[in-house]
């Protein structure tokens, strides 16, 4: 009986009812939206409101005119979406769009322009720009063309991770940067395979994570600006000018001129887990690539403008997003598209989280103003799909939205804290008046975070949006001039110290401090309660020149030089024992905020901070130090931090331990290498144990442990 009714439903889904421009047709199902392949052809589904008119534009793949243009009839309209299945279609070797027709008529909201071909907001795949930095043949007028896509990689048995998110530890990069270098020694540099060939590197670091910069299709071609001193025509680096939501960029696969940069990034992705570590993208529905009113239409201005964008009462575009114009999120046809989206990578590429850029714009009502309750990340954070993904926000918009600790979560949204990064910077200066907070932030910041836990707090100091770590210590000022924007573009407030010179220098001294400084940042970050984010390369002290906003140079100014990986060789140790240091000590990753409750099994309360004298910590506005003691639950060491952000050395006097434990030395920054850290588990024990010198501008980590214990705790 079952395959009785199987063979009556393809035979219905499989009979053309009527014919247009000379193919068989019949009317399609409104959903899904975007092109699929069904029973004898291709079903197409795409949403207008206003349209007047829609015509299905079919391409032969590569050529410039089309092959059939097909309107739709009348009766293959539900609603606002026209859906139709054209039959005996070749879907591995055609292109598509769309032609919307209606009133032109920007100051009611409406642009259709019948003469324009758009891209499928749906369009899982897209052709045009499949190769990076070939110049586009711009007399097409038809520059995104959407291409139907076929759902059949095997995933074997790869499932999500579902690393608890107080385990991850987060390492920030960019498809093409990371191994685009010619010194990076991959078969296919700058691409999806390329960075698949660099796994045994991430693996090694011990990061569980790796957060990608924009992944769907954008046009690294479309930066108007070039190089003021070389003429060199500047790139859109980054990829925050997304063209399209659901296709990944064809110019980051090897095998992109081909088609197949969908199985290409499910490859890299597959082969992560099996790696253990989880992928999480940077998504930006805070704009499109489509500008303001001087921006080119590619498909949501030519199908329904008014609804995919914040407008003005005079029909102009707010600007929340700093770069023309704003998604209308919380639309509810716009909350639906966000939410599908998210759902296809999730189920289509196994991604495991999504980190969004300017989320806070996602909080804002039709008319901009900020939503108490906002629907779409409540839809996101209720979702089936996403149930398990980890939501990361950059909580603050172009607009002066600044949502930091308060951002809608619903127990499920983390956030990028800001204030962790200021204070840390601020403190590494040598700024006074900071402690009291520095304490706050690398308690996990319960200030913010207090009903949500620690891992709601991605602590980070550095981001591909800033100075890198190396140049944090290297610069006081941005030098953006290779940007063609006279300087003016990027932060101007950075909390950055040069260390006594600007730029590099053959002082000894300075590049001695630099050094130091450096792993004081990573010491204080890989200790600090939250979940810790590492912008690639800073193990290494990769720089860009105090360019602070790289965002358009695709050169060796924003690429990772793998030739660093041996010259800063003491660094990357470092980088990588801080971060095994930080999975062997639960205490570090708890989810719960400290209380200073005491823990009955040591007798010490969970956290402690102390200053010069033990218990004594020095909150006064002049302090520059500050040491915090650790202690967990069960029989676990004691992990005891002091940063010394003072020109000076000092003294200290350390807490008394329980139990037959004594203090032991992981790391000491103010030390030579290699003795300036050690494997977790291999500490040294101090000779002097009530006492330890910490040098000037130094951290210093000690674990209260006894000499037999052996105990891992690595997640």
């Amino acid at each position: 009986m079952s395959e009785t009714r199987s063979e009556q439903v393809l035979r219905v889904d499989a009979y053309p009812t009527h014919e247009v421009g000379g193919y068989r047709v019949r009317a399609g199902k409104p959903f899904p939206f975007g092109a699929n392949v069904v029973p004898g052809g291709v079903s197409f589904s795409v949403f207008s409101d206003q349209a007047t008119s829609m015509t299905l534009v079919i391409f032969k793949r590569g050529e410039p005119e089309p092959m059939a243009e097909l309107e739709f009839p009348e009766e293959f309209r539900t609603g606002s979406v026209f859906a139709m299945t054209v039959f005996g279609l070749d879907h591995e070797n055609i292109e598509y769009g769309y032609r919307a027709d209606g009133p032109f008529d920007p100051a009611t909201g409406h642009r259709f322009d019948a003469r324009q071909v758009l891209s499928d907001p749906y369009a899982r795949l897209i052709a045009g720009r499949d190769v990076w930095g070939v110049e586009p043949d711009r007399s097409r007028g038809y520059q995104y063309r959407s291409r139907v896509c076929l759902q059949d990689f095997d995933w074997g048995d790869d499932t999500p991770l579902g690393i608890p998110a107080e385990d991850l530890v987060v390492y920030e990069t960019h498809v093409r940067g990371f191994t685009r270098h010619p010194n990076s020694q991959v078969s296919a540099p700058g691409t999806f395979a390329g960075l698949r060939e660099k796994i045994p590197y991430l693996k090694e670091l011990g990061v569980n994570c790796i957060e990608l910069l924009p992944v769907f299709e954008f046009d690294e071609s479309d930066n108007p600006r070039s190089n003021p001193e070389t003429g060199e025509h500047l790139f859109d680096y980054w990829g925050y000018n997304t063209v399209s939501f659901f296709a990944p960029k064809a110019g980051y696969a090897a095998t992109g001129r081909y088609g197949m940069q969908g199985d290409e990034f499910r490859t890299l992705i597959k082969d992560l887990h099996a790696a253990g570590i989880e992928v999480i993208l940077d998504v930006v529905f805070n704009h499109t690539a489509e500008g303001n009113e001087q921006g080119p239409t590619i498909s949501f201005k030519g199908l329904d403008n008014a609804t995919y964008y914040m407008l003005t009462p005079e029909g102009y575009y707010f600007n929340f997003s700093g770069t023309g114009n704003t998604v209308n999120c919380n639309h509810p046809v716009v909350r639906n598209y966000v939410l599908d989206c998210l759902r296809h990578w999730v189920a289509d590429y196994h991604i495991d989280g999504f980190r969004f850029d300017l989320a806070a714009i996602l909080g804002r009502a039709l008319d901009g103003t900020p939503l108490p309750n906002p629907p779409l990340l409540e839809l996101l954070a209720y979702d089936p799909v996403l149930r398990h993904t980890k939501l990361i926000a950059e909580a603050w918009d172009a607009g002066g939205l600044y949502e930091v600790g308060n951002f809608p979560a619903y127990g499920r949204w983390a956030e990028w804290n800001g204030k962790y990064r200021d204070t840390v910077r601020s403190f590494l200066k040598g700024d006074p008046g900071v402690t009291g907070e520095l304490a706050t932030r690398i308690a996990g910041s319960p200030d913010l975070y207090s009903t949500r836990g620690t891992a709601a707090s991605v602590n980070f100091l550095t981001a591909h949006d800033g100075f890198t770590l190396a140049d944090l210590v290297s610069y006081n000022d941005k030098h953006n001039e290779a940007n063609g924007e006279n300087n003016n573009d990027g932060a101007n407030d950075n909390n950055s110290w040069n260390c006594g010179a600007e730029g590099p220098t053959d002082d000894p001294g300075i590049n001695a401090l630099r050094t130091r400084q450096m792993k004081n940042a990573l010491a204080i970050l890989f200790t600090s309660q939250g979940i810790p984010m590492l912008l690639a390369g800073d193990e290494v002290a990769r720089t860009q020149q105090g360019n602070n906003n790289t965002y358009c140079q695709d050169n060796e100014l924003s690429w990772f030089d793998w030739d660093q990986v041996d010259e800063n060789a003491e660094l990357l140790r470092f980088t990588r024992e801080m971060i095994a240091f930080r999975k062997r000590h639960r205490e570090l990753r708890s989810t719960a905020h400290p209380t200073g409750r005491v823990r009955d099994n040591l007798g010490l309360p969970d956290i402690s901070w102390h200053g010069e004298r033990a218990w004594q910590p020095d909150w006064s506005s002049e302090s520059r130090l500050l040491a915090v003691a650790r202690c967990g639950t069960g029989d676990d060491d004691v992990v005891y931090v002091a940063m010394n952000a003072h020109w000076e050395s000092h003294d200290l006097e350390l807490p008394a331990l329980p139990g037959g434990r004594s203090w032991h030395l992981f790391a000491d920054t103010g030390a030579e290498a290699p003795h300036d850290i050690r494997s977790p588990g291999a500490e040294q024990e101090l000779d002097n144990a009530g006492k330890y010198l910490i040098g000037p501008r130094s951290v210093v980590i000690l674990v209260g442990r006894t000499n037999d214990h052996d105990d891992f705790d690595t997640p």
